[in-house]
């Protein structure tokens, strides 16, 4: 999973990305949360942040799980604001990072999760040119499913700025897809609304808009990325786009549904502490 290229400077010390990996690694490992691992490498080098997320990638690859597409983090202009960047981020979904729809995630599988609504894109083709168009996008996607990602940081308190976000595979954890699929020509993504309920109370609410101006862009963005770094979205592989509306903290028995105008809904539950 190459890394975007870096415009300038040297390489990122080894010894600082594999320390940075081993501390985010140790926390997912044992369930404690690590400090920063900013402290580890320069909170300005997005390289040497994507070098630590790629080498953690390559690890958890090396132990049979598989790469089944990718998410997309910051589409909101507000928290790109609250950590002073400019522009989104993506991390790995794996194989093993599936909940199925109206599943439980089990008391202590994540450190600190929480919960936010998105659409997810399905692609039946890939996207392999390293400037892309919203044609091209839609031209590509097969289907458009509702989602949940469940993001999760292994740094402590959720103290993070861009690299450290970067770094733990862009605050990933779990995700959610719902069952029924949704061709494009069916729903214009800019205008669907997205409510998000705990326990049937309503906790986050959102439009396609409030994801750089619609999902589609989100995608556009993505699939350009990964195409100039050598690794492009491929057929088959799930995109979930980013955020429509405001994340909200997950304790255990909670139960989270989303419904999206024009594409339905998807559930999930975490587990009491007693069900481990």
């Amino acid at each position: 999973m190459p890394a975007p290229s870096r415009a300038e400077g040297a390489a990122p010390p080894p010894d600082a990305v594999a320390k940075a990996a081993d501390a985010l690694a140790e926390a997912a490992r044992t369930g404690v949360p690590c400090p920063p691992v900013r402290g580890l490498i320069d909170a300005a080098d997005t390289a040497a942040a994507y070098a630590v997320q790629r080498l953690n990638t390559e690890r958890l690859l090396g132990g049979g799980r598989r790469v089944v597409g990718r998410k997309i983090g910051l589409t909101s202009p507000a928290v790109q604001r609250q950590l002073g960047v400019d522009r989104p981020d993506f991390g790995a979904l794996l194989s093993d990072m599936a909940v199925p729809d109206g599943g439980t995630v089990p008391a202590g599988r994540l450190l600190q999760p929480k919960v936010e609504a998105e659409v997810a894109l399905v692609l039946g083709a890939g996207l392999p040119h390293e400037q892309n168009t919203v044609a091209d996008v839609l031209r590509a996607v097969d289907f458009a499913l509702p989602a949940l990602e469940i993001v999760d940081s292994r740094i402590a308190d959720w103290d993070i700025t861009y690299a450290d976000t970067v770094a733990d595979n862009a605050s990933s954890g779990l995700f959610v897809l719902g069952g029924t699929p949704v061709p494009l020509t069916g729903v214009d993504l800019r205008a669907v609304r997205m409510v998000l309920t705990r326990d049937g109370e309503e906790v986050s609410a959102g439009s396609g808009t409030d994801c750089l101006g619609g999902p589609l862009n989100a995608a556009v963005w993505l699939a350009s990325v990964l195409a100039a770094a050598g690794d492009p979205l491929r057929a088959g592989d799930v995109v979930l786009t980013g955020a429509l509306g405001p994340m909200v903290p997950a304790a255990p028995g909670d139960m989270f549904e989303t419904r999206i105008t024009g594409l339905g809904s998807a559930r999930v539950t975490f587990g009491k502490e007693e069900e481990r």
